[in-house]
This record gives C-alpha cells, structure tokens and sequence, in this order.
C-alpha cells in the first residue's frame, strides 16, 4: 500500500525498460555463482518477479511530489510504500523523502529500505548507506521502480544477515522527475546521508546512530562523498567505515581514460548533460560545443535520456559512430569544466575513517591503476586504506566477489578492531 498518495492506474508502467525489470534475475544467478547470496534470500526467483510486479503497479504515482509540497528537513520522509518482494527473512519499503542538492536546495528523492524482520539489537542496527552503480540519468532509470529492486542491492545477503539494514538511494533525478545529478558528489553524497535519515525514521527498522557507506562505480564517487561530507552535513550519525568498488574516483582521468570507446562516449553523454543543466547558469558561457564536436553535442541530449540497463542498443547506435569523434577539446583544460571535474572527484575522506577498496583486475572501464593511483593518494594523507585486488574480476563483477569481505570488514570495524590497512 502506499501511503500518503493514491495508486494510479493500474495499467500504468512508469516507462520501465524490461532489462530493468529482470535485472534482479541477473544479478542473482551471477551473485549464487560467486557464492555470495546466504541463507536469508531462498525465496524463489518466480516468487521475487511475482511479488515485484504486483507492487510495480503503483510506481508512477509514487514519485509524484505531493502539492502543495512544503519543505522539511533532510531525510523526512514523505511517502512509504512496503514492498513484498523484500528478500525472505527481511522487510523493505519504497520510499519518498527529503534532501538537499548542490546548492543547498530542498528537493525530493527517492531509494529503497531493507532491514531484517527480526528484533533489533540492544542500541540499535548499523544501517548501510548503499550507493549504486549507473543507471542511467533519468527518472525511469531508478533502481528503485524496477521489478526486483532490493536484489540490485551488492552485497544484500551478506549484510542481512549480518543484522544491518540498508538505505539505498535513487540519487536526485532518478525516481522523482529533476534535474540529472550524474556524478555531483555534493547532490549524490547528500541523498546517500538522507536515505539512512529516512531509514532511521522508520520504526520497524529499530536504527541506532551507527552507519557505514558501501558503494560501487558511480556509487563509489557517491559513497566517499557521503563519507566526506557526513561531519558537517549529518553530524548525528556515527559514521565507521566506508568500503567501495571500482570508484569513480578522478572524474578527469575516468573520462580521458574511456573516451575513446562505447562506455566512454555513454558516460560522458549522462555527465556533460548533467552537468551543463546543474552548472549552466552559475556560468554564463559554458556550453557543451566547448569540449564536444557538433556530431557530439547533437548525440548527447538524447542519449542522456536513455536508460544503460535496457537500451543498450539505442545507447551504442548513438555512440559508436562518436567514438574518436566525441571532444573537440579536453574538458580538463577547458573552464569551467575543468574546475566542475576537480569539485566532483572526491577528496580525502577524514583522517580517523577507515577505508576499503576493491578493484578488478580485468576492469576496462575504471582501469586497476586509476584506483591504485586513488589508493596511494589517500594512504598519503594518513588513511587506513584495504586494499585488495581481484584479479579474475571485470567491472561489472568486483563488487559481487567483493560482498563478502566487505561484510567482513564491517564487522571488523564494528567490532572495535584496528582497521586492517595495506597502505
């Protein structure tokens, strides 16, 4: 049931690309294979998709902003919607709440929350701030409208059942209709932060103040900025850890690195439009026929609108005539461009934060040195940097090898001991 709305019609499907919605089916055969699914997900495949396509129906009125819509503090949740096809042994809700973007303004967002239906512990559970990997740049493109959303949650199994509950974020613009906030650390960190503020509000997850932040690819940028940012901008969370996945830790090197082929071409697509609709009017003259070829510049509004899981086909009929044809300049020594890059790769994360850090040997797209070289920069500055390299894993796989020694290094921390570091 969702609350605090009406279901729209039932026929309504909120413009949900297939792949999406069979993307739990993926991810849960890839995760059994790796051997990282426990007990607390036996329920059935068929049982998931039968459970999630009854709730997806309400979907699109779900994310419509109540109105009057009046503003709230970060993390008031607006909306809730249970959903049934939280993994066996848990409960999980859609839900609607409150953050703030990059520029300090009250917006609407939305994620999903999953926590086990057993009695919490004395002082409360740890929630996990997970930050997702990209999607796309779009409202339809949220993981949370998709048939089977909390099985696109990495490491789901083996944070369950290490009794935490999960807050995991849309970002702004996915879900809710708004402006892209495609790799803007600020607007993703904070809706990060938010989402365990919504999670926390809601009794039956039974929250203390204890939080850690697990994020993968782009999720990796978003996790670290909430990390970063969490001091100043939730100061009433306990945060212990965080622990990424192939992060899209230096914006410029990522682009310069993957330009020059289909994934490059699609990431900057999603990352130039969101950028110029963010930054445009903070600087007057900034255009995308600044770094982009006019054969770039056409291609990229539509592609921006495409969804990576589903439209894969539409995605590359775009990028692959682009690809050597996309930057007229590179973005990294054209302003404002370069300036936004720098504001949006990720800085030292506080000195007493321990950090973990998986990589995939064969990852093409955030390639083993650029993480190594991120690596390094924060052991620098002092940090208790993990460190572990999965040789036989590919971007798309590392963070599912990585589930369990993530959960592991939780409890390491949670527990009070030293943080292990390979620094």
């Amino acid at each position: 049931m969702i609350t605090g709305v009406e279901a729209d019609d039932p026929g309504e499907r909120h413009g949900r690309p297939l792949l999406l919605r069979i993307l739990g089916i993926a991810l849960l055969v890839v995760a059994v294979a790796v051997g990282v699914v426990l007990a607390i997900i036996p329920r059935s495949v068929e049982d998931e998709l039968a459970a999630g396509e009854i709730e997806s129906i309400g979907d699109a009125s779900f994310y419509v902003p109540p109105s009057p819509l009046t503003s709230a503090a970060p993390g008031t949740v607006v909306r809730t919607e249970r959903l049934n096809s939280a993994p066996e042994g848990s409960i999980g809700w859609r839900v609607l709440y409150h953050s703030t973007d990059a520029f300090g303004r009250d917006i609407l967002t939305s994620g999903v929350v999953v926590t086990p239906d057993t009695p919490a512990p004395a002082g409360g559970r740890v929630v996990v701030g997970w930050a997702h990997p990209t999607t796309g740049a779009v409202a339809r493109c949220a993981p949370s409208n998709g048939m089977t959303p909390f099985l696109s949650i990495e490491a789901i199994g083996p944070l369950l059942n290490a009794g935490y509950a999960i807050a995991a974020a849309d970002y702004p613009g996915l879900g809710v209709e708004g402006p892209s906030s495609y790799l803007i650390g600020a607007s993703e960190g904070h809706s990060v932060l938010d989402s365990v503020r919504a999670a926390r509000s809601l009794p039956e997850v039974g929250s203390g103040s204890t939080t850690v932040f697990w994020g993968h690819s782009q999720g990796g940028q978003a996790a670290l900025f909430a990390g970063q940012l969490a001091a100043e901008y939730a100061p009433e969370m306990d945060v212990k850890a965080v622990a990424v996945a192939a992060p899209a830790a230096d914006l410029g090197a990522l682009l310069k690195a993957d330009i020059d082929d289909i994934s490059g071409v699609t990431i900057g697509s999603y990352a130039f439009s969101g950028f110029q609709s963010a930054y445009g009017a903070r600087y007057p003259g900034m255009s995308l026929d600044q770094i982009l070829t006019p054969e770039g510049v056409a291609a990229t509004a539509p592609m921006s609108q495409l969804c990576l899981l589903g439209q894969n086909a539409e995605l590359h009929n775009y990028a692959r005539p682009l690809i050597g044809k996309y930057l007229r300049a590179d973005p990294e020594t054209v302003e404002p461009w370069a300036t936004l890059l720098q504001e949006n790769t990720p800085a030292a994360t506080p000195a007493d934060l321990p950090l973990f850090v998986a990589q995939g040997g064969k990852d093409t797209l955030v390639v083993p040195s650029a993480t190594e070289k991120f690596v390094g920069t924060q052991c620098a500055a002092g940090r208790p940097v993990d460190f572990k390299l999965y040789p036989d894993d590919d971007h798309g796989t590392v963070a599912l090898t990585a589930s369990g020694d993530v959960a592991s290094y939780f409890q390491q921390i949670l527990a009070g001991e030293a943080p292990t570091s390979t620094c």
